[in-house]
């Protein structure tokens, strides 16, 4: 005694001139894991928008800090703060035009090629110094294991 003809568990036909009423949103989930892919990729490059080959240690890596300035330098000796490149004698003019919230210096946070000659790195640590920057971090890859020490005759 069913009421409906042909046992079609009711569901209805859809004709072929009627609008669709389901989304497909496999598309969407397609796109959405590209951007979050792209995202997760570039956003280690926002932080760090100068290229520096930094040197391995087995270091932990600090908290970031509000009123941080980034200095860096690259393979070629050139002096970047944040992302800016200065001329050579430059630093400590810029360092001196930095805020200084509370009248405390900002934590500098240094990075360096690690093919630079150690000269070049201590003068530029010296002139921060000199500024009145007395904490500064050394940035360095955290992949946990630390260059073998050569061993000398």
């Amino acid at each position: 005694m069913s009421q409906g003809g042909g046992g079609g568990g009711g569901r209805r036909r859809r004709s072929r001139g009627a609008p669709m009423a389901e989304i497909n949103v496999t598309p969407l989930v397609d796109v959405m894991l590209v951007l979050l892919i792209i995202f997760m990729v570039t956003a280690p490059m926002l932080t760090a928008g100068v290229p520096i080959d930094l040197p391995d240690s087995k270091a932990e890596a600090l908290q970031e800090k509000k009123n941080e300035i980034t200095v860096s330098m690259d393979a070629s000796g050139r002096t970047f703060l944040d992302d800016q490149e200065l001329a050579p004698g430059e630093l400590a003019d810029r360092l001196a035009a930095v805020p200084r919230p509370n009248g405390e210096a900002p934590l500098v946070t240094l990075r360096a090629d690690k093919g630079l000659d150690y000269g070049r790195v201590m003068a530029v640590m010296g002139e921060l110094n000199a500024a009145g920057m007395k904490q500064i971090s050394l940035v360095s890859n955290g992949v946990g294991s630390a260059p073998a020490a050569e061993a000398t005759p």
